[in-house]
Formats: structure tokens, sequence, C-alpha cells
């Protein structure tokens, strides 16, 4: 499954465009690296991955949010917030912001050569 480029569309204009923004196809979806650190994705499986503070991942969990699982593996620091939830432009913006300050709190990757 492609993911869903609406929702892609959505995410970008919700984040302010800068030096740091980048866009990568990742995973089957299309992820939004600050500083080369993903923040958010629309994932190729439906809905939205969101990048949250490890710490905080399990208190985030409810109806609509689960946490990522890939390779059969939970993916600490990640969640899936399912793409009826994600259709909600107040959840998404909630989401999406989570996503992006929680990146900006993690250092720069630095480029590869």
């Amino acid at each position: 499954m492609a993911y869903d480029e609406e929702l892609a569309e959505r995410i970008r204009e919700l984040i302010v465009p800068g030096p740091e923004l980048t866009e990568q196809r990742m995973f089957g979806g299309l992820a939004f690296l600050i500083g080369g650190n993903m923040a958010v994705a629309a994932s190729g499986r439906g809905g939205l991955l969101v990048r949250v503070d490890p710490e905080e991942g399990e208190r985030l969990v409810g109806a609509a949010v689960e946490p990522m699982i890939m390779g059969g593996r939970e993916m600490v620091g990640w969640l899936r917030v399912d793409p009826a939830a994600a259709d909600d432009d107040e959840v998404l913006r909630e989401w999406v912001g989570r996503g992006i300050a929680y990146a900006r709190t993690l250092p720069p990757k630095r480029a590869k050569k």
C-alpha cells in the first residue's frame, strides 16, 4: 500500500519549512525529518507515525493511538495514529506538533558523505 498523499500534503501544511526540514520516502511511507531525525510520517500502512519521547509513549497510547510495530517488535518512542483519527485536523495538528517538537530536542544528524 502506498502512503496517503493527501495526508502527506496536510502534514506539509502544518510544518514550517526551513533548512532543517527534509522529506524522505521510508518504510513505504513519506517521512518528515528535522535535522535528520524522523519526526512524523504518512505511513505506507495508513495513518500517521509519530516520534515521541520514549518515556511518554506508553502514557499516550489510547483508542486511536497504538505503539508502532515493525518486524514484529514494538518500536519504543514511536506511535501509530489511526487513519480515521488522523483525518481530524485538530488531532493531526496535535500529533504533528508533538512529533516535530520532540525531533527538535534531538541533536542534528550529520549528513553522510
